[in-house]
């Protein structure tokens, strides 16, 4: 019963971090100048593909990003194929309407 809990108790921590990064990245995409539409697709998409430390890295991202476009070349800056790939098919998914 005790290792139930535990486990029980793990997977709440894990949601509640979870929860935590999405809204974090919802607030940095909607700083870059993304709609409210695109940043809450995409950071749901993002949190789920990317590690903490690759989200980290594009939270880091310095330069003008007026638009999904510009934002997504910012994050070409990176260096990360992962993070490039995860987030400009992001983008297109979710300026679409394909992906929610």
């Amino acid at each position: 019963m005790r290792r139930v809990l535990v486990v029980a108790a793990l997977l709440a921590a894990t949601g509640c971090v979870q929860k935590i990064a999405e809204s974090r990245v919802r607030s940095a995409l909607l700083d870059a100048g993304l709609s409210e539409r695109n940043a809450e697709c995409m950071a749901g998409r993002m949190v789920d593909r990317l590690s903490i430390a690759q989200l980290r890295k594009l939270e880091r991202l310095e330069g003008e990003k007026r638009s999904l476009a510009d934002y997504v070349v910012a994050v070409r800056r990176v260096g990360d194929t992962e993070a490039i790939a995860v987030t400009a098919s992001s983008a297109a998914l979710c300026a679409t309407g394909l992906a929610r």
